[in-house]
């Protein structure tokens, strides 16, 4: 059995991202870690905060609430604050991930690295799927962790297929189904949403765990506008958006292959 360790810019990423692996992992008894980096201080602000309570104490309680569903056996945070969207004045925080020297970041994912022996590392593709400044740089210190661990781990990046993405998109629209978003516009950064399916390694089968997906989802039940839209798609539609989830692996040969990429069954 392995260890994977997860890293995610902040809470509720690995729900929409990663969760039917993590749970498939944990499912087949391997030991699953999440790592966040940040509180995601800067998430929507729920109506129902308590006296004193802040919305990173919402957030972390959110995260415990999801590992929960998908069996993942430890929650770890790096410390920081969440940046925000490019060009907010969060970018500048000294606190925040995006201000955070690439080498102490990957000395704490590191540490954590070390105390799990971890096999596997799972972190974002180079522009953080959508040009977020907290993705983008999870994917710079993913490699840089990775390279100071006292065993160097496997390191995946999760990203998003920009060609299943718009036919799937293009699908929906002819079944009368308006979706906003264009894969192949301009994100956060300007660039394109996720990578073109040539340079995937893997595509995960996840259909089995929907349910739990959903259910991991529904954790981070303050965070309105995205988990509403997710909850809000047809059964087919959401099927269709977060049955496969898909990796890329340096030195891989080229061509993505429908397999796990922990090996056994598709």
């Amino acid at each position: 059995m392995s260890t994977i360790v997860f890293f995610h810019a902040h809470p509720d990423d690995e729900s929409s991202q990663t969760a039917g692996s993590m749970a498939r992992a944990s499912d087949e008894g391997h030991r699953v870690v999440v790592v966040y980096a940040t509180g995601g201080e800067h998430g929507e602000v729920p109506d129902d905060l308590a006296p004193g309570e802040t919305v990173a104490d919402r957030r972390r309680a959110e995260a415990e609430a999801s590992a929960r569903v998908t069996g993942t056996a430890r929650v770890a945070w790096l410390g920081y604050h969440d940046s925000g969207m490019t060009g907010w004045e969060q970018n500048a925080d000294p606190l925040s991930f995006h201000q955070a020297p690439v080498e102490q970041a990957a000395a704490r994912l590191a540490a954590i690295l070390d105390e799990e022996d971890a096999d596997v590392l799972v972190g974002y593709d180079w522009h953080g799927g959508y040009g977020h400044p907290d993705h983008v740089k999870v994917h710079t210190v993913t490699y840089a962790a990775a390279a100071l661990a006292a065993r160097a781990p496997r390191v995946l990046e999760e990203t998003m297929n920009r060609d299943a993405m718009r036919t799937q998109l293009q699908a929906a629209r002819a079944a009368g189904i308006e979706v906003e978003l264009d894969p192949d516009g301009p994100m956060d950064d300007g660039n394109p949403m996720g990578l073109p399916e040539a340079e995937l390694h893997w595509a995960v089968d996840v259909s089995s765990y929907l349910d739990r997906i959903r259910a991991a989802m529904q954790s981070h039940r303050s965070q309105v506008s995205d988990i509403g839209m997710f909850m809000a798609m047809p059964r087919g539609v959401f099927a269709a958006s977060f049955g496969t989830e898909y990796f890329r692996e340096r030195g891989r040969p080229d061509g993505m292959t429908h397999a796990w990429f922990l090996g056994g069954e598709q």
